[in-house]
């Protein structure tokens, strides 16, 4: 393939100065670009009867005067071409035998002095148009990974096929796409990324489809079976696989992590990035390894995510909601996908009562993440899941796309801490603190899949069975490795610290909280000292609670499952109910006879 030297830039003003010696990419990786004029790629002779080069229409030069392109020629031009702004003077001949559009328009009322022509949907817009009309002038032009889509969207537009002319710019930029950018990790992504912009015409020709298919086998290829390049010896590779050819440097011995790909692919917009992920799908790529590259997707375009990591403030707890409404607002930054020179360093700072229009993208881009997360369980970690809620709640996004996260984030709530649990209540829609409604929405979730999992593991066998063939087989790595209620133990331990942490909301109401606490069965509880302490602190902020609403939520909790500790502190305890303080008596006499008392499981009464 030709390179580029200085000389030939001065000898073809069409051609960017800046693709000059070792500052230039593509003069430096010797595989970017295509000198259409190099031997190469010029029409050879067969046999013995060689083909006759045709007379050729080369010009000197373009210049350009303000919107206008002149064909520096010495002959008058005879046609006008508009495109968008731009006007081209230009002539028929060299035009007419190598573009079947611009024929027809031409001669399509058989006015051969027609000589204007408009081109209102030429993709790639004048710039692409330049290169083609520059081919036909017999003026070397110099294809790369940026501007190879635009030429085969122009050239298809054109209909510059091989009809007309022996590799005309049909053949040339297909050429080039198969040989030089499917084979590069870099210029597929490069690619891919100028199909952004040329749709539907990249989609039309597949171009799309190619690049994503050579993006994903290229992601699942095994990172142990690719030589890495180096920018300089000592770094870390630069993440840009060789997968034909050698490179001067393994990282065999270094490791290659399985997220390598996942900056790469994050560059793209939604609608790209959803047709990588389906293809590498279809290659079978790990479900978890998906899962994390949608997440990292989500975080590069959705920075609020990160801002939503740290729990609400202790002043936002404590804070009533009826005074301050304005600190449950949760502001953060969305990166718009809007071009890929604008996306890397524009950004658009909103909250909940932000532009309309914005919102509108937001939300859009949200759903469509939600969309490609893998649908096996454990593929996105709940905290992530639980992340994606809060900001779901904040944009207000479909009903549908909320319950999805929702059911996920139910799925997983085993795996959950306190701090994923406070999701934040939009102001304008709650007076409450907390979104209680989507926690007690995921409990729900969870005992649903609990119970089918519980049934599920009560028709294994529990040590041995016998096969198709009757044969005696070793069923015990089918049984589960803990017991069937201690996924549920867990949740309802993490269920009481959430009671305990929302009863300080002065605003929250007793049938919330009531409802929440009576979600768990009751054998799900080992101690009922997590539930006494949520239902101690609910009684000290809602003073004005009737005697018979205190009555229901002291029934709620065992006083025979409360420790020695909270057994001492509600005997003491004047917001509890007498009838309850006389359960716990016996209760107190009973642990003290017996000196039960577990310093690892106490809490802190006051």
């Amino acid at each position: 393939m030709a390179i580029m030297t200085r000389h030939a830039v001065e000898a073809f003003p069409s051609v960017d100065a800046l693709c000059v010696g070792a500052r230039c990419s593509h003069v430096r990786s010797n595989r970017s670009f295509l000198d259409v004029d190099s031997p190469r790629y010029r029409p050879q002779s067969h046999g013995s009867s060689p083909v006759k080069k045709k007379a050729s229409a080369r010009t000197s030069s373009f210049e350009k005067k303000g919107q206008t392109w002149v064909a520096a020629k010495m002959l008058q031009s005879d046609l006008l071409v508009e495109v968008a702004d731009m006007s081209f003077h230009l002539h028929k001949f060299p035009l007419l035998s190598r573009s079947g559009r611009l024929n027809h328009l031409v001669f399509e009322s058989r006015d051969t002095e027609k000589d204007q022509i408009k081109l209102d949907n030429m993709p790639g817009g004048p710039a692409a148009f330049e290169l083609a009309v520059k081919f036909c002038y017999g003026i070397p032009i110099v294809i790369t990974s940026v501007n190879v889509v635009a030429l085969r969207c122009a050239a298809e537009y054109l209909e510059m096929t091989e009809d007309l002319e022996v590799d005309n710019l049909v053949s040339k930029t297909e050429d080039f796409l198969n040989s030089e950018v499917l084979t590069s990790w870099t210029d597929s992504i490069t690619v891919l990324r100028a199909c952004e912009k040329l749709s539907p015409w990249a989609e039309k020709l597949q171009i799309v489809k190619k690049c994503s298919e050579s993006i994903a086998w290229k992601a699942c290829t095994d990172p142990r079976g690719i030589r890495w390049s180096y920018s300089s010896a000592g770094e870390s590779p630069n993440l840009s696989p060789r997968l034909n050819g050698s490179a001067k440097s393994s990282t065999s011995s270094r490791g290659i992590p399985q997220d390598w790909w996942f900056a790469d692919v994050a560059e793209l917009n939604l609608k790209s990035f959803k047709v990588v992920m389906n293809a590498i799908k279809a290659k079978g790529m790990r479900h978890d390894v998906m899962g994390s590259a949608v997440v990292y997707y989500a975080y590069r375009w959705l920075p609020g995510l990160t801002a939503l990591d740290n729990p609400v403030s202790p002043l936002l707890r404590e804070s009533s909601p009826t005074t301050d409404k304005k600190k449950n607002k949760v502001s953060f930054t969305y990166k718009r996908e809007s071009g890929h020179g604008e996306s890397q360093g524009s950004s658009l700072t909103n909250d909940v009562n932000g532009d309309v229009a914005s919102q509108v993208l937001e939300r859009e881009f949200l759903e469509g993440i939600v969309e490609v997360l893998p649908p096996q369980k454990d593929s996105v970690p709940v905290s992530c899941l639980l992340r994606l809620l809060r900001l779901s709640i904040l944009l207000d996004v479909s009903l549908g796309c909320r319950k999805e996260l929702e059911a996920r984030s139910g799925a997983q709530l085993d795996q959950a801490t306190l701090s994923d649990l406070l999701i934040p209540s939009c102001a304008y829609r709650s007076d409450t603190v907390y979104d209680v409604g989507a926690v007690h929405r995921c409990l729900d979730h969870f005992l649903v899949q609990d119970h089918i999992q519980t049934i599920s593991q009560k028709e294994v066998p529990t040590s041995s069975g016998r096969d198709k063939n009757g044969d005696v087989c070793d069923c015990s790595h089918l049984r589960p490795v803990v017991g069937p209620h201690a996924a549920k133990m867990k949740v309802a331990k993490l269920i009481d610290s959430y009671l305990a942490e929302i009863a300080r909301d002065g605003n929250l109401t007793f049938s919330k909280f009531q409802a929440l606490a009576e979600a768990l069965p009751d054998f799900s509880r080992t101690t009922d000292d997590g539930l006494y302490r949520a239902i101690d602190t609910f009684l000290k902020e809602h003073p004005s609670l009737s005697e018979h609403e205190r009555k229901k939520l002291c029934r709620m909790m065992d006083c025979q499952r409360l420790s020695l500790e909270a057994c001492m502190h509600a005997a003491q305890n004047e917001r509890l109910p007498l009838r309850i303080v006389v359960q716990v008596e016996p209760s107190l006499s009973t642990l003290n006879s017996r000196s039960i008392y577990n310093a690892s499981t106490t809490y802190n009464f006051v």
